[in-house]
């Protein structure tokens, strides 16, 4: 581990490679959150819960690639387990028991969890999520609600990204699309509902009632708010799917984390469908959705219900199963216990420093997962959560404060965390951002 200070000093050799990499991919990247001013600093390794960039430079690592390393970086069984797989081959044309393996253990975390099948990402298990539930259901329609990250598939992107001059009414949100060329057809089959607000909700998907296929929910979006469902709002939403003859469909890519069983299992409310990603491989690329057998089953050649017709190349790969599997072995309830307690003293920290220097801040999240928000008060949805101009700016300087400090965050200053920290991390990061509050309290 490299023992350097945390310095704002130039960094020739991310420098150096970002000018290469800008004739090369557009933007300089395959991804834009990477991307930082004046340029992005490029890892030479992890370990554990720090990242080291090329130019020797650690940080703790509360990003956690996007919340996918449970276990932190180089988790020792995984890389004997890769390592083992690896010389044993990485792809193959045919099944593999370590695909059997891994989803009797996700089916064995939760009851809802009839059956399993995975895929490449969590985009591409919500994608499959929304077509088994259109297959099943023979209707074309879904609902989500406004502001909520699901990935990139057109239909799961509609209103992502609103803003004040393009969502429209409360009471009728606009369908508005994320990308340039989004066909219309795309917009009119995707309802818009505002988060947390029973009436409204219902209201809309009484309006078309008969052409729902399902509802996409995320128990705790994270572009939302980050600010858990509330559990009135999800009981009238699981009540409603089941009456009209529609399905839940529960993205769990980020919150299956929260508990053993995702973050559903807190509220005793099971999905018909859920896609899960990200922890879930590893490390390594992975998507799946498990639900009930009769809904799964569209996806069954060999079922009189099969209307779906699924493969991937590199689907259920053994090295994303191997993986996968060693890394939830390993999450067991302990390891939840552990990375929820951390959190929670996170919380509470931010929170108090937040209230300590006038910083106009405050905390939301839940299990092992915070957001720390540029506002007074929680925000309970997309609107609420929207940031202001001055809000932005002092969003950014809390960043850029807590970059410098050596903190990697997640670009809305949202922290994830891993079974390799303790509280020694935790309370490095609190003091950070007593610090960066103390910044944004002299700020307009």
């Amino acid at each position: 581990m490299s023992t350097e200070s945390n310095t704002t000093t130039s960094q020739p050799r991310s420098a150096e490679i970002f000018e290469r990499a800008k004739h090369v991919m557009p933007g300089g990247v395959s991804r834009n959150t990477v991307l930082r001013k004046p340029y992005p600093p490029y890892a030479a390794y992890g370990e554990g819960c720090r990242l080291i960039d090329l130019d020797g430079i650690s940080r703790i690592d509360f990003s956690n690639n996007m919340a996918s390393l449970i276990h932190g970086h180089a988790f020792p069984p995984i890389v004997e387990a890769v390592t083992e797989q690896i010389k044993r081959g990485t792809a193959f044309m045919m099944a593999t028991e370590c695909e059997v393996i891994h989803a009797e253990h996700m089916c064995s975390r939760s009851p809802g969890f009839q059956k399993v099948r995975f895929m490449n990402s969590g985009t591409e298990a919500v994608m499959v999520s929304i077509k088994a539930s259109r297959a099943f259901t023979g209707r074309p329609m879904i609902a989500k609600v406004e502001g909520a990250y699901h990935g990139g598939y057109d239909y799961a992107e509609v209103s992502q990204a609103p803003k004040p001059e393009t969502w429209g009414s409360v009471d009728h949100p606009n369908s508005v699309p994320l990308a340039h060329g989004t066909p219309e057809s795309a917009l009119n089959d995707v309802l818009i509902l505002p988060f947390n607000d029973i009436e409204r909700a219902l209201a809309i998907l009484n309006e078309h009632a008969e052409e729902i296929a399902g509802v996409l929910l995320d128990p705790m979006p994270h572009r939302v708010g980050l600010n858990p469902v509330e559990p009135e709002f999800l009981k009238a939403i699981r009540e409603w799917t089941t009456s009209n003859g529609a399905l839940l469909l529960f993205d769990e890519v980020i919150t299956f984390r929260s508990t053993y069983g995702g973050l559903q299992m807190h509220y005793g409310v099971e999905g018909d469908l859920t896609a899960m990603g990200k922890m879930v491989g590893g490390g390594f690329p992975i998507g799946a959705i498990a639900g009930r057998s009769d809904v799964m089953d569209v996806m069954n050649p060999s079922s009189e219900q099969y209307l779906l017709p699924h493969s991937g190349t590199f689907s259920a790969n053994p090295m994303s199963m191997v993986a996968g599997y060693t890394a939830m072995k390993h999450f067991d309830e302990a390891a939840v216990e552990h990375v929820n307690n951390l959190a929670t003293r996170a919380r509470a920290g931010i929170e108090e420093a937040a209230e300590r220097t006038g910083a106009r801040a405050c905390v939301t999240g839940a299990g092992s997962i915070l957001r720390v928000h540029m506002k007074e008060k929680q925000p309970r949805n997309f609107r609420e959560a929207f940031l202001s101009p001055e809000e932005n700016a002092r969003l950014k300087t809390m960043l850029d404060h807590l970059f410098d400090a050596g903190f990697v965050m997640i670009n809305t200053c949202s922290a994830m965390m891993s079974t390799p920290m303790t509280e020694t991390e935790i309370d490095a990061l609190v003091a950070a951002c007593g610090e960066g509050f103390e910044k944004i309290a002299r700020m307009p």
